[in-house]
């Protein structure tokens, strides 16, 4: 099968599409043929080599958490899937022909394989840093780097639960947070004034990594109510860095109950070939409305 993989931490030119044996499914897991696979940041800072707790990599390694595709294989002691299922999850070198995965749910009724390849992980993290940063129904959350597909589903879910959020974007993604109920306005210089002018701020989140943290501490007046997931420098200011997931199937019936009932849709910005490294090199670029996915 082909498959993307990388001998030597770098940039996207040390990705490469190779041939390699099919992987197979163990006990509790299932093997998809992959559809699409869904690109997440954290894909190419383990391809950079960033140091991530949570991702360990011995070279040469595949690549890829996400994808959608349609089951061929099923482990043992696994039940309430067979052969022939639409699925998606999480699992691993998913950028690939096929995968296995570890989580997995059924595929809502009208979702193509591009558009789910783009939640399980997504979901998972939208779902935990609302957790963790305790915000409540009520209250207002203002989302740093609101338009990717972490940002968008959490302004959709804290929506969901009565939480008024704010979100900071470049200029051209205003209207699309707007449109997903958030009050809205652009990065750079004044960013902070303006959202004070937006009104109280209960919690934040720095989901872009963008040398925010200082600011998103002043506008809530307290370290322990501000969560990044791109900042590894954030500890140092007091700030929780959550790079650890939580329960991915849970995220996955939640996803699955949230698109079901029109609460949760993540558009699909742009899909790649399998063998296209650009779909690092602009996930990275930042100022993405949705998700990246490969098409396999």
């Amino acid at each position: 099968m082909r498959k993307i993989s990388f001998a030597e931490f770098g940039g996207p030119e040390v990705l490469h599409l190779v041939e390699a044996e099919e992987p197979h499914a163990g006990p509790g897991r299932i093997r998809i043929a992959v559809r699409a696979a869904g690109v997440n940041p954290v894909d190419w800072r383990i391809r950079e080599g960033q140091v991530l707790g949570a991702h360990p990599v011995e070279l040469p390694a595949g690549v890829g958490l996400d994808a959608a595709g349609v089951v061929d294989e099923v482990g043992a002691g696994v039940e309430g899937v067979e052969v022939g299922d639409r699925v998606f999850g999480e699992g691993t070198d998913t950028y690939a022909e096929f995968a296995v995965l570890t989580a997995w749910a059924r595929m809502p009724e009208g979702l193509t394989f591009e558009e789910a390849a783009g939640y399980p992980s997504v979901v998972e993290t939208a779902l935990r840093v609302i957790r963790e940063v305790d915000v409540r129904p009520g209250q207002t959350l203002l989302v740093s780097g609101a338009s990717g597909g972490v940002g968008s589903a959490v302004l959709q879910i804290a929506r969901a639960r009565g939480i008024a959020v704010i979100g900071t974007a470049g200029a051209a993604n205003q209207d699309y947070l707007r449109g997903l109920g958030a009050l809205a306005t652009t990065y750079g210089e004044g960013w902070a004034e303006r959202v004070r002018g937006l009104g109280r701020v209960d919690a934040a989140l720095d989901l872009a990594g963008s040398g925010v943290i200082r600011e998103l501490v002043e506008l809530t007046g307290d370290p322990r109510k501000v969560v990044s997931i791109a900042d590894l420098g954030a500890p140092r200011l007091g700030v929780r860095f959550s790079g650890v997931a939580g329960s991915v199937p849970e995220a996955l019936a939640e996803a699955v109950g949230l698109i079901s009932r029109g609460r949760l849709h993540i558009p699909v910005e742009k899909s790649y070939a399998l063998g296209e490294a650009a779909a690092h090199t602009d996930s990275r670029a930042g100022h993405t409305r949705g998700r990246r996915v490969l098409v396999v």
